[in-house]
């Protein structure tokens, strides 16, 4: 988290701890696993919805559509609608979304490095 003093120069809307912020609201928005899920796959590619949807293993249609239109809202997936019958639409991050992507590769690296460790915990704790 961010202190105090590095916020006091920024407007109040970019402090996270403000439940009113609107960096609370696109932490919220980005931070759940199918939209963290979509930004791995989307990676430096793009893809169609269904290609998408084989991607992120579980995803149901209406949650893929609705973070693909969040991450659409927030400027981090571009749409791209083709005039065809049936409509081809495909999927690619943005500038802010590709660095996004570079934090959440952070935090797959993280799972994949602290999974042992994980797991082990969860057996002592569930014992």
């Amino acid at each position: 988290m961010v202190s105090k003093q590095l916020l006091k120069d920024l407007p109040e809307e970019a402090d996270l701890r403000r439940a009113d912020s609107l960096a609370r609201e696109i932490f919220s928005d980005v931070a759940n696993k199918w939209a963290l899920l979509i930004i791995e796959a989307l990676g430096g590619r793009t893809l169609r919805f269904s290609e998408l949807r084989n991607e992120v293993e579980g995803i149901s249609h209406k949650m893929l559509t609705q973070n693909l239109r969040m991450l659409e809202r927030n400027g981090l997936v571009d749409r791209k609608v083709y005039p065809t019958v049936p409509p081809r639409v495909e999927y690619t991050l943005t500038g802010p979304g590709r660095a996004l992507r570079a934090a959440v590769d952070v935090i797959c690296d993280w799972t994949h490095r602290n999974l042992g460790h994980i797991e082990s915990a969860r057996g002592r704790f569930d014992a």
